[in-house]
């Protein structure tokens, strides 16, 4: 790489390189410089956790991300890391997969990409299968357990993903990456870069196509993505556009396996396009495009005082088909089918269901850094526009009328400002406070089974955020308490407007201590995560038959995270991660469909535990280096039961599971290579039969309750064997 001169050195340091501020004294230059939060894109920056501040969090490097990057989905690269929970529809990774945070689901989890909200704006659940192998070009991960610091899009509720790939690579480079494994499952990635040119310009691109059969029967995945990014580095300011799109067409997975075809061995059987006579719908799949525009801007007015802003634009369309068997013609508003003097009331049907959407706005940061303060003030605006609609492509007995049976529009604003202050008042102790203001509006123009109800709604939501940490030596120690609020789904929604539900709040108090050594550290968190009028399921119909989540007063989550790392020999090094919590509904009142009288049922608990949210979750690497260039890591995860509800009934649980896996790499370095990794993983290695993933419903009918339980099984035994070449 060129020299660069030392202007432009400290004007890029978010990228790669440093320089000393004036006013730093030598050791906080040698802490700062190590820095992964020092080392982060200044749009990234603004929303990420300082070291020293007071915010439970976990940082994941890029060659951690290479190392696992073999074609699962993000959550399965994140699955070492303390409190998570992963699972995935096709059993294998690939594909729809979900991640939980301190049992918290993604709807509550806040996901930016380079400080860009991507958290879906009605559902706010966030789908990494519409990012086909995003992991290839991140650069760096911070997650944030708990309610974290200020960010833009919705709000934590349990945890905070942040994704950055604008990084600057000095030299150009050629990458090809391929792996193969179970289940015919192929990763194929090639990257090119251009590297700093003329001290100026930089330009990276990566073309993605991965797909598999799937574990569970049909579940195949076919995903291809693309991604390119350029920047123009000046003396005072930083251009960079982003440009990446994904493409997935997945069979549908969604239904799980019945406690009853499980219990007989059918680990693998798939409900999705049964409906059909004869063999299942062939094209029973979900297909959807999405493409991202960002456009991002940086400019340093001296070595203390940064801007940032940046314009985005997500746009999305896709579809999920259906064969619908023996439905009247009524629920789709058209006549019946006539033929001759015989009338057909019903039919067989295959349907789309589409959503066409525009999700696009700005975000934007003011940083100021000098001696021992660092400012933040930033802030978004984002507006979604999203197209829902139904197309009719196909009736067994006619189309008889227009193809298109709802056409609803909805739209979502989303404002916020944030302030962030972390400033160090003596030698050892710092002070930080964070708020937030957030303003959101909802226009929902009716829903496919009531198209007729109509929401406007304002929240206005204040977030403050404080805390303390201390640093002496080895020893780290950080106290904070943060507010939250949340907004309900889309789907909350539907209800009367006496039914409405009520935003969320969560208080949430985190107490950590670290201890950091040349050969070993470790660490322990204890936090209390208090909720008021959390949304859950509770088997409430509500006016218009559908079930919906209900507000549930008062709950909690009490946890203590311990984790560490030890590397006795040079040859040998270990890490584990160990949470125990408690989660509770204070009171919960369960409502069953009652088909004999009519109605519902109703039953009240005290003190149950919230669904999904295992008390135990512990992960183990050991990691043997043997001779050089050569890694053998052994990788354990262990999730205690889970409930399927929020009754705490032992019939309606995962049971607990402990998944063993291997990996073994192997580096060379040739002259005409950088380098060259061979990896090979074999997953779950003890052949376990887990679920980590279900649901449940239940019904009185024939003076009997009938509890029906559903579960999405993990593959057996399977490996990934991948090739990666650096030019």
């Amino acid at each position: 790489m060129k020299r660069i001169s030392l202007t432009s050195c400290w004007l890029v340091a978010g990228y790669f390189c440093f320089s000393q501020v004036p006013g730093d004294s030598v050791s906080e230059k040698a802490t700062v410089k190590d820095s992964f939060y020092t080392l982060s894109p200044v749009e990234v920056k603004a929303i990420r956790a300082a070291d020293r501040a007071p915010v439970t969090k976990t940082n994941i490097s890029k060659k951690e991300i290479e190392k696992q990057n073999l074609g699962q989905d993000i959550p399965f690269i994140l699955n070492q890391t303390p409190s998570v929970v992963v699972n995935s529809d096709a059993g294998n990774g690939v594909g729809y997969t979900g991640i939980r945070i301190r049992g918290t689901d993604a709807t509550r989890i806040n996901v930016t990409l380079n400080g860009i909200p991507y958290n879906d704006a009605e559902s706010q659940g966030t789908f990494f299968v519409d990012l086909p192998d995003f992991a290839s070009s991140v650069s760096t991960i911070q997650i944030q357990r708990g309610v974290g610091s200020s960010s833009n899009g919705s709000g934590a509720f349990g945890g905070t993903l942040n994704f950055s790939t604008n990084e600057i690579t000095g030299k150009a480079y050629a990458e090809f990456n391929n792996s193969y494994g179970s289940f015919n499952t192929w990763k194929n990635t090639i990257k090119i870069g251009t590297g700093l040119m003329g001290n100026h310009f930089t330009a990276d691109a990566r073309l993605s196509n991965i797909s598999s059969d799937g574990y569970i029967d049909r579940a195949s995945s076919k995903l291809r993505s693309f991604y390119f990014s350029t920047a123009y580095i000046g003396e005072k300011d930083v251009l960079r556009f982003n440009l990446f799109k994904g493409y997935e067409k997945t069979y549908q997975a969604w239904y799980g396996v019945s406690q009853a075809d499980l219990k007989a061995g059918n680990r693998t059987i798939n409900y999705a396009g049964t409906e059909k006579p004869g063999e299942p719908y062939s094209n029973e799949t979900d297909n959807y495009w999405q493409d991202h525009y960002q456009l991002f801007y940086t400019h340093y007015f001296n070595p203390r005082l940064s801007f940032n802003t940046a314009l985005f634009l997500t746009k999305g369309k896709g579809y999920y088909e259906e064969y619908r068997a023996d439905q009247s013609y009524e629920i789709y508003h058209i006549p019946f089918a006539i033929h001759g003097t015989d009338t057909s009331f019903t039919s067989d049907f295959i349907r789309q269901l589409w959503l066409d959407n525009d999700f696009y706005g700005d975000i934007f940061s003011l940083q100021y850094r000098y001696l021992k303060t660092e400012f933040t003030f930033g802030g978004a605006y984002t507006r979604y526009e999203g197209n829902h609609y139904g197309e009719l492509i196909w009736a067994s007995n006619g189309l008889t009328g227009p193809s298109r049976w709802y056409d609803l529009d909805a739209l979502k604003t989303d404002w916020n400002s944030y302030a962030k202050l972390l400033q160090k008042f003596s030698g050892k102790w710092n002070g930080y406070v964070d708020v937030q203001y957030r303003h959101v509006k909802y226009d929902i123009d009716g829903f496919p089974e009531n198209p007729d109800l109509f929401i406007k709604n304002d929240y206005n939501f204040f977030n403050p955020k404080f805390g303390v940490s201390y640093n002496d030596k080895d020893w780290s120690g950080y106290l904070s308490y943060s507010v939250a609020h949340k907004e309900p789904n889309r789907d909350d929604f539907e209800a009367a407007e006496n039914q409405q539900p009520r935003r969320e709040r969560l208080n949430d108090f985190e107490l950590g201590v670290e201890q950091k050594k040349d050969h070993y550290n470790f660490g322990a968190t204890l936090y209390y995560m208090k909720y008021k009028d959390q949304l859950v399921l509770t088997g409430k119909i509500n006016d218009v038959g559908a079930y919906t989540r209900t507000n549930i007063p008062d709950s909690y989550r009490l946890g203590v995270e311990l984790q560490g790392n030890i590397q006795p020999k040079n040859w040998l090094k270990a890490g584990a991660n160990l949470t125990l919590s408690k989660n509770k509904l204070n009171h919960f009142t369960e409502y069953i469909d009652d088909y004999d009288n009519g109605g519902q049922k109703i039953n009240n608990y005290n003190s149950t535990d919230i669904a999904l949210s295992p008390a135990m979750v512990g992960a183990v690497n050991i990691t043997f280096l043997p001779f050089n260039n050569f890694e053998l890591s052994l990788l354990a995860k262990y999730v205690s039961k889970q409930y399927l509800d929020n009754t705490q009934n032992e019939g309606r649980k995962l049971d607990p599971y402990y998944a063993q896996d291997a990996r073994l790499i192997y580096r060379v370095h040739k002259r005409f290579l950088k380098e060259a990794n061979i990896i090979l993983q074999v997953n779950n290695i003890f052949n376990e039969r887990y679920e980590p993933n279900g649901y449940t419903y239940n019904y009185i009918a024939g003076g009997e309750l009938s509890v029906n339980n559903y579960y999405f099984p993990m593959a057996s035994t399977n490996f990934m064997l991948g090739i990666n070449l650096r030019f």
